[in-house]
C-alpha cells in the first residue's frame, strides 16, 4: 500500500469526498440517498461503519461501507458482516488501498463477533469480482434478482 494512505473511520468532515466516492461507485445516487444513508450509518455505530482511506495531501482515496446483517447469501453464521459498498479511486488502485479498507472492515467485524464476511458484485463487473477473489472471498453461484412494482 502507498505508505502515506491511512484507513480510519468516517468523520463528518469527510462528507463531500465520501459523496464523491459513492457517486463514482453508484452513479444513480442522489444527495437525498447520500443523506439518508449517512443518517442510517451514524445512528447505528455498533452495526454500521464507514471506513475511509485518506490521501496525504487531503481528501479521500477510497471508502468501504459495512454493516451487520442477520444473514447473507452463502453465509451460514449470524450476524454476518456485509461489504455494502467498496470503492477506490482509479489513480490509486492496485496499491493496496482496497485491501487495507477490507482488512479494517474485517477487524471491525471480528470485534462484533462475526465469523463470516459477505459481499456481492454484478456478474459483468469482472474487475470487482477479481478484486474480491484476490482478498480471499469465495465466489458462489451467480444469482438473478427479480423485481415487480406493486
Amino acid at each position: 500500500m502507498t505508505a502515506s494512505i491511512v484507513v480510519r473511520r468516517f468523520d463528518p468532515a469527510d462528507e463531500v469526498e465520501w459523496r464523491r466516492l459513492r457517486h463514482a461507485l453508484w452513479p444513480s445516487t442522489t444527495d437525498v440517498d447520500h443523506a439518508r444513508d449517512l443518517r442510517e450509518y451514524a445512528a447505528a455505530p455498533q452495526t454500521h461503519v464507514i471506513l475511509v482511506a485518506t490521501r496525504p495531501g487531503g481528501g479521500l482515496a477510497g471508502c468501504a461501507e459495512v454493516r451487520l446483517r442477520s444473514h447473507a447469501d452463502e453465509c451460514y453464521t449470524s450476524p454476518v458482516a456485509f461489504l455494502e459498498g467498496w470503492y477506490v479511486d482509479a489513480d490509486v488502485r492496485r496499491r493496496g488501498v482496497g485491501r487495507a479498507l477490507v482488512a479494517a472492515a474485517e477487524v471491525w467485524a471480528r470485534e462484533r463477533g462475526c465469523r463470516e464476511f459477505g459481499s456481492d458484485a454484478h456478474v459483468e463487473n469482472t474487475g470487482s469480482r477479481a478484486a474480491h477473489r484476490a482478498l480471499g472471498f469465495e465466489e458462489s453461484t451467480p444469482v438473478v434478482n427479480f423485481r415487480k412494482v406493486l
